[in-house]
Order: C-alpha cells, then structure tokens, then sequence
C-alpha cells in the first residue's frame, strides 16, 4: 500500500529552514510574467515537457505559502526568456517534521507520476554534537508526489526519505539498469569533508532500499578549496548526465578560488558506483553553482546555475553547453 497523503487530502495535511542568506519574507505573489533577472531564484531546476512545449521551473528561495509557510513555487516559459509565476506547487503541513525552511527542489517525472526532490531543514539537533562546531541539525532530502507538474506535491511520509541520522542535502534523480537511485549530499558539518552518496529507491520512489553508497568526497576535486568561514570542504548540487559517447558525468558545486564553482566527474565504470574522477579545472568559477542540465526544445543542452551566490542577488542564470563526450565545456 502506498504510504503518501493524497493530493486531495493536502488541504486537511497542510496548515516554514534555510540556508542562513534565505529569507521568507516575501510573501505568495500573483502570477506575472517575469524576466529571470527580475526574480530572485537560488537552487533552481528546470523540467520540459515536449508534449506542451513547456519549461516548468521550480524554487524556493524566500517564498511563503497562502498559510504563511515555507514554499516551492514553480514559473512556467515556452521561450526560456519569459516566465509566468510564481505558483505555489507545495507548502509545508502543518505538524511536519521540518519546521523552519526548503532547499533544492527538483522535478521529475517517471512512471506516470510526478516528484519533488528537496531538502528540509529543522532547527532540532542531531543526537550527537561535537564541541565548538556548527550545530548538527536533522536536516534531510524528502520525495513528494503529485499527478501533475503542476502539483499539489504532497510528502509519503512524516520524516526525510534519506537516513533520518544523516545529515543530507540536495537529493536528484537518476535511474540505472531500471532502478531508480537518489543520489546526494553528505553535509559537511556532520562529516567535515563532504561527500557524494548514493541510495536505491523503491519503484515508487515513496522509500529507499539498503544502506547509502559512497561516490567521491569535496577534496577529490583539485580546484576544491577549504571554505574560508568553515575550513571544510562542501558538496552541493548534485546532478548526473549521460554523454554523447555514453560517459556518466556529474555536475556539482564546491567553493573554489572564485567563489561558488562547478565542477564536472566521471565515472570510470559509467555507473553510479564510479570509482569517479574530477576534472582538474572547474567548468564555472565565477561565483555561481548548484547546477542542472536540460534539453533545450531545439536539442541544445542548457546549464542552469544561480550566480552571485550571494543574498539577495542571486539569478538564475542559463548558458549553452558542449558536450564533448568525455567532459562538458560552457560555451
């Protein structure tokens, strides 16, 4: 039996966990069509339905729900220039586990149904806790579902979908051998060099199967640098892509000597369990990151990041990319 709350029982369900440069001030706006330099947009992701010829984008950053809670809202674009929004596609319930904010989303489709991947934050602490170190808190990717990409999403259960004693963020998508898998963030502050992990999910996406399996670490990329403010490496934004000559790269985000960076792995294997290596030189060090890829309607293939990385500046920002079948090149 499916263990999610159905969209249509959402409203009895439903009555906001932040990075510290979000803020959910803002409250819900009617729909108006915008520009991407005209919102503030951090952690974006973009999904194209090629049957309505329509980019569905979805985010979080300091947008709050009719009922006042953290929120994912979702513009929609035919051209990649004009976007109509903000929709709210989910608002955190009341009584949920995570009281405090939302990081991340993503959408996907698979099997007939829709997903939101995204990180919820809580301000309760893990059991353990070093001494003078940043506080350990049950941070966790969760999986919703809905029937549309519209939404609404709604949770399959009261709890993260990750381990519940792991810190983990910024959960993506990606089916091997017809298995689907999260792959994810291992947060720093619980590990202090972060990592890239991976777990299956069960085919309706509603749990995970076995233990977490380890990909690579921050400190395996050389242009990775120890964060000034923290002194330890960070792995953000998780997100895989298959080459033109079947290669499995990954992109992903650290702090480099520009800042927020993009970086580019590949597994040797071309599997999930790799052994993966880095590219030696970032692929965007120009104080963006947290990056997606998708098909432009025309074939062309798109990165999607935010630059600056800081608030309240942050753009979602586009640009074309080549793939060179071993590695990728912004053009």
């Amino acid at each position: 039996m499916k263990k999610y709350f159905h969209p249509t029982l959402l409203f009895i369900f439903l009555a906001g966990v932040v990075r510290a440069q979000t803020n959910f001030s803002t409250p819900a706006e009617s729909p108006r069509t915008v520009k991407l330099t005209d919102v503030r947009l951090r952690d974006c992701c973009v999904w194209s339905d090629t049957n309505s010829q329509t980019y569905f984008l979805v985010s979080s950053t300091g947008r709050r729900g009719p009922n006042g809670r953290a929120a994912v809202v979702e513009y929609t674009s035919k051209d990649l220039e004009n976007w109509t929004g903000p929709e709210i596609v989910f608002e955190v319930p009341t009584n949920f586990w995570a009281n405090r904010g939302i990081w991340a989303p993503e959408l996907h489709s698979y099997n007939g149904k829709f997903y939101l991947f995204l990180t919820f934050n809580t301000d309760k602490p893990l059991p353990e806790q070093w001494r003078n170190w940043e506080p350990r808190v049950l941070r966790g990717s969760q999986v919703l579902v809905s029937d549309s990409p519209r939404g609404p999403f709604a949770p399959f259960a009261n709890h993260s979908t990750l381990p519940t004693d792991m810190m983990t963020l910024d959960g993506t998508f990606w089916v091997e051998d017809g298995v689907p898998f999260m792959i994810f963030s291992h947060e720093w502050v619980q590990i202090t060099d972060g990592r890239m992990e991976f777990i299956q999910l069960k085919n309706d996406l509603s749990d995970t199967v076995g233990e977490p399996k380890w990909m690579f670490q921050a400190s395996d990329a050389p242009w990775s640098e120890k964060s000034r403010t923290s002194g330890c490496h960070v792995t953000d934004g998780p997100f895989l892509y298959r080459s033109k000559t079947g290669k499995l790269l990954m992109v992903w985000s650290s702090f480099g000597a520009g800042g927020y960076e993009v970086g580019v792995a590949k597994s040797k294997s071309g599997k999930l369990a790799g052994p993966w290596e880095q590219q030696a030189e970032p692929i965007y060090a120009k104080d963006g990151g947290h990056p997606m890829l998708f098909r432009r309607f025309d074939g062309q293939l798109i990165l999607m990041l935010h630059s600056p990385n800081h608030a309240p500046n942050e753009r979602a920002k586009i640009f074309e990319v080549e793939d060179l079948g071993d590695t990728l090149r912004v053009k």
